[in-house]
């Protein structure tokens, strides 16, 4: 799993059939020891309603496509959580 920030939506006015009906959402990923973003934008199906901004679990591979409905889905990266705050004791910093 890695851990990453909404930063836009992903707009298709052609796309796989089996994407129809799906929300895209290009995710920034945070660098693990730092917290802190590492530039490496990927692109993630969103199935929770997350928003631009928010704080994000992600998982990938064939983890992503054991969802519900995306079976046969091109989709490599879902979006399974969204982060309510982080524990400062532990180094990091409250959302």
């Amino acid at each position: 799993m890695k851990i990453g920030r909404v930063i836009d939506s992903i707009w298709c006015t052609r796309k796989e059939d089996e994407l129809r009906g799906l929300k895209l959402l290009r995710v920034k990923l945070l660098n693990r020891e730092k917290e802190s973003e590492n530039g490496e934008i990927i692109v993630a199906t969103d199935l929770i309603g997350a928003g631009i901004g928010e704080l994000v679990l992600l998982t990938n591979g064939s983890a992503a496509r054991r969802s519900e409905g995306l079976e046969n889905a091109p989709v490599d990266c879902i979006i399974i959580g969204i982060i309510d705050e982080k524990n400062e004791d532990e180094g990091d910093i409250h959302e």
